[in-house]
């Protein structure tokens, strides 16, 4: 079971080392490009819009031909684009390909929480995301470190040799070790109307929509701080390029650190509790995050304090969460796994698009989608959730 839980989060942390890899190269980038940081940011903001649209196709796959099959495509799509994005001659040869090296990469994250939703009730699939989100919090922490170094010491195209490494390593331990857990008796063949039909259902039902928007809302605010988390550190508060890594890490050990409790709370307490709790304090620790910086107090310790905590939460908010929205569909979990994804990372791009879209070289809009993230994930939860998950 252990090689099991490594494999997946191995899966799911595929796409998002594949960002956190070249964060530390925007500027380099943008100089050998000759271009802007923000131009830059936009390979970013559109490698979100793949990661969210190619849930949509692989979900339908992966519930009528196994869940092997389109995870194959996907890694394959994934290596082959990410070799395209290392040769890459100009920012619009880069984004164009980093869009397709989303919809590749998108496969390995939605394919892994299916199988988990596979094998797991829905407490004890909690436990497991947050195991995932273990292997997953270990990408923020390594991703920018290595990332940095080998911006500094080789180029940035090496960033994308690295993330290409990867991608065989899993596509290699996907045909060895990882069992197909969808039986032949369970597949549904793929029609459109069908497809339409069941995410209409989704969007229709409460509980999979209110916990899907809230942990969404959340992950907004990630995308956002991994958007402007450049231009503030290194551009703002000139940290160099290689250290970036080290700030980054020691804020994304804060999400690993949460994860870790949330597995061990929820074999104590509800994950919709836990869940309620969490999105007070991340919309507490967002609003006082805006505040330091509109007012400027706190300096560069005050921001990453309350960055740290509001990162963290993500890691008791998203696996609850997903857990939650996941429960009551097993029986169209790919569907429902690839409309999760989809919500997830369609409102979390937009956050990241957002910060893009109003950079004024300052730390506001980065903070604002934080706070504004976080305030709309609580209101949303209290007004909607369902009343009998919190007080059971």
């Amino acid at each position: 079971m252990f090689w099991l839980i490594f494999l997946l989060g191995a899966l799911a942390a595929l796409g998002p080392f594949s960002i956190d890899t070249y964060l530390p190269a925007f500027p380099a980038i943008a100089e050998t490009f000759h271009t802007t940081v923000g131009e830059v940011e936009a390979t970013l903001a559109v490698y979100f819009v793949g990661l969210s649209l190619g849930q949509l196709f692989y979900g339908p796959f992966a519930d009528s031909y196994g869940r092997k099959p389109p995870l194959y495509f996907g890694l394959v799509l994934f290596i082959v684009s990410a070799v395209g994005c290392a040769y890459s001659t100009n920012i619009v040869m880069l984004t164009v390909l980093r869009f397709f090296q989303a919809v590749g990469g998108c496969a390995a994250t939605l394919i892994s929480r299916t199988v988990v939703r596979d094998y797991f009730p829905p407490r004890e699939a909690a436990r497991m995301f947050s195991f995932l989100m273990l292997v997953i919090g270990v990408s923020p922490v390594v991703a920018p470190i290595v990332g940095g170094y080998l911006v500094v010491h080789a180029s940035w195209r090496a960033t994308f040799w690295f993330v290409i490494a990867l991608g065989i390593g899993c596509l290699v331990s996907v045909a060895l070790f990882l069992k197909e857990t969808l039986p032949p008796e369970q597949r549904k063949p793929v029609r459109i109307s069908s497809v339409l039909q069941l995410y209409g259902t989704l969007l229709g039902d409460r509980v999979f929509l209110v916990h899907a928007l809230s942990g969404s809302l959340v992950m907004a605010g990630l995308f956002a701080y991994l958007e402007g988390s450049p231009l503030v550190f290194i551009e703002l508060n000139h940290i160099s390029a290689d250290r970036f890594g080290l700030f980054f890490g020691m804020i994304a050990a804060g999400l690993i650190g949460a994860s870790q409790v949330n597995g061990y709370l929820v074999r104590r307490m509800q994950p919709a509790r836990i869940l309620r709790a969490t999105l007070f304090v991340s919309a507490a620790s967002g609003l006082a995050l805006f505040a330091s910086q509109w007012m400027q107090f706190g300096g560069f310790a005050g921001l990453l304090a309350l960055l740290f905590v509001s990162i963290a939460c993500l890691g008791f908010a998203s696996p609850n969460a997903t857990a939650l929205a996941l429960a009551p569909h097993g029986k169209i979990a790919g569907n429902a796994s690839a409309m999760l994804g989809c919500l997830q990372f369609a409102i979390g791009g937009a956050g990241g698009m957002l910060v893009s879209g109003l950079d004024n070289g300052t730390s506001i809009p980065m903070v604002a989608v934080i706070a504004a993230g976080s305030c709309l994930a609580l209101g949303l939860n209290v007004g909607l959730a369902p009343k009998n998950e919190i007080m059971h």
